[in-house]
């Protein structure tokens, strides 16, 4: 799963229109315009397509944090320079104030079964043993359930 793909079910999920989107970039410290928003929404195929990197990705979800759950005050968030499904999942969990009930709800939504043990490994500290990476399955399955619960 691509950041694009990513980005693109987030705002399709959550109904956003472009000036949202900058808004969410804004929240995090970061400037865009409603041209590079576009680009990076636009299909693999269109010639004016532009790849999303992880930072900005990271800028974007960090902006959702923000926006959906408030500035915490003299904080300023942290744009990773590298992310990975496991990281994608924490901040949507922490944007959407989800606990575990919640999340497995969410997969269920998709008609994915999974437990609250094998969701806890996906929070884990990587040089934990219990630790496991979150592949695209789970997390295209876990924004499928989203776009299921909160699109209108």
């Amino acid at each position: 799963m691509t950041n694009n793909d990513i980005i693109r079910r987030l705002r399709y999920s959550f109904d956003l229109n472009d000036s949202t989107m900058i808004k969410l970039f804004d929240l995090a410290g970061s400037k865009v315009n409603r041209e590079q928003v576009s680009n990076w929404l636009k299909k693999d195929d269109d010639p004016l397509y532009k790849e999303i990197y992880d930072v900005e990705l990271a800028t974007f979800l960090n902006g959702f944090i923000i926006y959906k759950r408030g500035a915490q005050e003299g904080k300023k968030p942290i744009n990773e320079k590298k992310l990975n499904n496991n990281t994608i999942l924490r901040k949507l969990k922490i944007a959407l104030n989800l606990k575990d009930i919640d999340m497995i709800a969410i997969f269920d939504l998709a008609d994915m079964r999974i437990s609250k043990p094998e969701l806890s490994a996906f929070f884990r500290k990587p040089t934990q043993s219990q630790y496991r990476l979150c592949k695209d399955q789970f997390l295209r399955n876990f924004i499928h359930g989203l776009q299921i619960k909160y699109r209108k």
